[in-house]
């Protein structure tokens, strides 16, 4: 009994060897060593990649006027981006396939594009306005079909606030896409005014009462210069130019306070501001 049972441990122990190849331990450390490298592949470079990002938003923070948001997004996109690296490269290393895995990050990365194409779009344009700066925070402008003043400058939308206190909020894509108006871009408009007068008024008298109103104007930067010229003989008016240069800030208080002081003045010195007219004739028939 016990030599049979020997014999078929023996017979059990052959076959098992059988499927043993002999450099079984050549092998066990081949891989051994192929997951240690793919470790320290793995290990090291996220290590590397995490210095690669702090070094960038270093980098970026130095720049002036650099939005702090779109920091952050780019250093995430740079950080997968080098993991998906690093880790293919591990996988490599370890010995799978890695083509295949390329592919379909590639076909991700299409649908992902197409789907995505509105939104890619209004990234794109908020890092372009964040980086050269048409307009900031605080500023009046025209932009994407809407006036108001610049609340907040996103990665994908911008918000204005209008006259009438209501908030829109226009995507980036929409600003970059037309025409930008930047009411505070510099410290000083001009104000462009045009006044008529009638044909039976003094020219001379009404020019130098335009100009006395400009120069006691205390908005006015006489420094600048300003302009009272003849413009047009209209129909039913001789009409002024007026321009004056004021600071941004001042430009409505200025506009509408001019335009108070020259209807009342002219009113006071007699001289008339004529408005359109039309003479009917009724003929009648016996």
């Amino acid at each position: 009994m016990e030599k049979e049972l020997e014999k078929n441990i023996e017979v059990i122990t052959k076959d098992i060897k059988s499927y043993i190849p002999d450099n079984i331990v050549e092998i066990v450390a081949s891989y051994a060593f192929s997951l240690l490298m793919a470790l320290l592949i793995f290990v090291i470079g996220k290590w590397a990649v995490n210095k690669i990002v702090k070094l960038l938003g270093k980098v970026l923070r130095k720049v002036k006027g650099m939005d702090e948001t779109l920091i952050k997004f780019l250093e995430n996109i740079v950080y997968y981006a080098l993991m998906i690296v690093v880790i293919l490269t591990a996988l490599g290393k370890l010995g799978v396939e890695t083509t295949s895995f390329l592919a379909i990050l590639g076909a991700a990365g299409l649908a992902i594009g197409l789907a995505l194409k509105d939104s890619l779009g209004n990234f794109a344009s908020g890092v372009m306005i964040i980086l050269f700066k048409p307009f900031k925070v605080g500023d009046f402008v025209t932009a994407g079909g809407v006036t108001g003043s610049v609340s907040e400058v996103g990665i994908f939308n911008s918000v204005f606030i209008t006259g009438d206190n209501q908030k829109i909020i226009v995507p980036n894509s929409a600003i970059t896409s037309s025409s930008i108006t930047n009411v505070n871009a510099f410290d000083t408009r001009r104000v462009d005014l045009v006044v008529g007068i009638s044909y039976d008024d003094d020219i001379k008298k009404a020019k130098e009462i335009l100009t006395n109103i400009l120069n006691s104007n205390e908005k006015v930067l006489i420094e600048k210069g300003i302009t009272v010229a003849v413009s047009e003989l209209a129909d039913s008016s001789v009409n002024f130019v007026v321009r004056a240069w004021v600071n941004t800030p001042d430009y409505w208080d200025a506009k509408f306070g001019l335009t108070e002081s020259i209807k009342t003045t002219f009113d006071k010195e007699g001289i008339t501001i004529p408005y359109p007219q039309q003479d009917v004739y009724h003929h009648n028939k016996d």
